[in-house]
């Protein structure tokens, strides 16, 4: 398998570059050729013109990888070439719904994806197939609802699309990929997973180049039970659309659930390199983070500590684009918190003009390094902090992310009581931690915690000297999180009954 991910890394890197060349000696003629793009096969008919169906092909493939800016580009070609091409202006939509990143309608693009999905109404569809698609789009973009009703509305009608054209690929996959849209993190028996998978893996088989295919199935695998089922697609996706930055990236959901880090890096870099010659920042820092979360694993901290000086030199991100924001704040929360350097994570800032739960992923860790570092009557104020920034999540509806920085507070205020001397809050309050964040899916902008609080309270386990009870969490906490090295650490130095190196 890793010589397979070396090999498209090796074709991301020339791909990323055009071209790969030998040096050419001295008067030998140097002949460039362009790398073709290869995006996968897909297969969307419509009623409109002839002469665009495969530029509309390539847009719905690209789509499918959510290459959004250059999908919304090829839709806008179709649109400009048969100006009575309704769909076009369905997929320029489609392109503004990023149904499973946060959030899945940017500000910046909900008014134009809003207006394109009007427009498609206004044009009208030419059969009942082309509506269904249309419609159930249009529900998303119905501000008038709160986007929870809004979500599920849209998988109901996809549904009932789906059903109506049982032979339709395109309707059966992007049927499954509104299951995963709605599919709560507090579900964790994964039941729209689970239904989306069983509607993509049959068509898997007849379709073994359908981009859109193996990605869904590895966002409906992207979880502790259901990782194992998603390897196939995972070794799959990289090669089938490897001119897609976040193709080359998505394999890594899987390796990281299973802890397949060498295979995890490798899919990282590919898509590191091809997501910046793209200028795609978003794609770049996500494969970033993930890249540092595995070198972290295998103890290459030097490797770690490398990408995130390169991202210092980075042009300046937007910290209010979640997914960059999110990213460029993590990694260094990464790199000092993994290696326990608690004096380092206390000096973290947090970023300016950034999501409340960005903002939290710095305050937490500066609570816990003033905390441990020996500055714990400086902590109070950033526990205060995180009790802040959830009260601004929950007051802006979005529960989800109020409920992660709540458990951040709760890990922060653990460690303090330990450093107070009161044991057992300390533990009380970890363990609380651990159960809220073992009930909730991590979203796909994320590796997965910081520290899983799990891990955390079998480090605090072995402070309080109570190894047999460390065991049992540490192994807990890789049931949920193969080979995580912190928690493979801990389990060893359990065993030694806390005599650890």
């Amino acid at each position: 398998m890793l010589s397979v991910l070396r090999s498209v890394v090796h074709a991301a890197l020339c791909g990323a570059l055009l071209f790969c060349s030998a040096h050419p000696s001295a008067g030998q003629e140097v002949h460039d050729h362009p790398v073709p793009e290869k995006l996968g096969t897909v297969s969307f008919p419509t009623t409109c013109a002839a002469a665009v169906q495969v530029e509309f092909n390539r847009a719905v493939a690209l789509l499918h990888s959510f290459a959004y800016s250059a999908a919304e580009a090829s839709f806008q070609g179709v649109a400009a070439r048969d100006p009575h091409c309704a769909m076009a202006h369905w997929g320029i939509a489609m392109t503004h719904f990023h149904e499973l990143w946060d959030p899945a309608l940017p500000p910046a693009g909900f008014s134009l994806g809003q207006r394109e999905i009007r427009r498609a109404q206004e044009i009208g569809a030419a059969s009942s197939r082309e509506g269904g698609f249309i419609q159930a789009l249009a529900l998303v973009y119905d501000d008038a609802v709160p986007y929870p009703t809004r979500i599920v509305n849209y998988e109901a009608a996809m549904q009932k699309l789906a059903a109506a054209n049982h032979d339709d690929t395109e309707a059966q996959v992007f049927y499954a990929l509104a299951l995963l849209a709605a599919a709560s993190p507090l579900d964790k028996t994964h039941s729209n997973q689970k239904r989306a998978a069983d509607i993509l893996e049959p068509l898997f088989r007849p379709y073994p180049e359908h981009p859109g295919i193996p990605h869904y199935l590895i966002h409906a695998c992207d979880n502790t039970e259901m990782a194992g089922r998603g390897l196939a697609a995972a070794r799959a996706y990289a090669e089938i659309a490897p001119s897609a930055p976040h193709a080359l990236h998505m394999p890594s959901h899987i390796f990281t659930r299973l802890g397949m880090w060498d295979d995890s890096i490798a899919s990282n870099r590919a898509a590191r390199v091809a997501a910046h010659e793209q200028g795609d920042m978003g794609e770049e820092l996500h494969a970033m983070d993930y890249l540092v979360y595995a070198y972290l694993q295998e103890g290459r901290d030097r490797e770690a500590a490398e990408v995130i000086q390169q991202l210092g030199q980075m042009r300046e991100q937007s910290h209010g684009n979640f997914k960059e924001g999110y990213a460029s704040t993590a990694m260094p929360v990464r790199y000092a918190v993994e290696r326990g350097q608690w004096t380092e994570a206390a000096r973290i800032e947090p970023p300016q003009d950034a999501p409340p739960q960005v903002v939290a992923i710095a305050v937490w860790a500066r609570a816990l390094g003033l905390a441990r570092s020996g500055s714990s009557a400086e902590a109070p104020p950033e526990i205060a902090r995180l009790h802040e920034l959830e009260r601004q999540l929950r007051t802006a509806g979005n529960e989800y992310w109020a409920q992660q920085v709540r458990i951040q507070s709760l890990e922060a205020e653990a460690w303090l009581a330990q450093v107070e001397g009161k044991p057992d809050d300390a533990q009380r309050l970890l363990r609380g931690a651990a159960d809220d964040e073992d009930a909730m899916e991590k979203l796909p902008v994320t590796p997965g915690p910081i520290i899983p609080a799990r891990e955390q309270l079998g480090d605090l386990l072995l402070e309080q000297h109570q190894p047999a009870q460390a065991t049992r969490e540490f192994q807990a906490a890789l049931a949920g999180a193969p080979k995580r090295r912190g928690s493979l650490e801990g389990l060893v130095c359990a065993t030694r009954r806390g005599q650890c190196r």
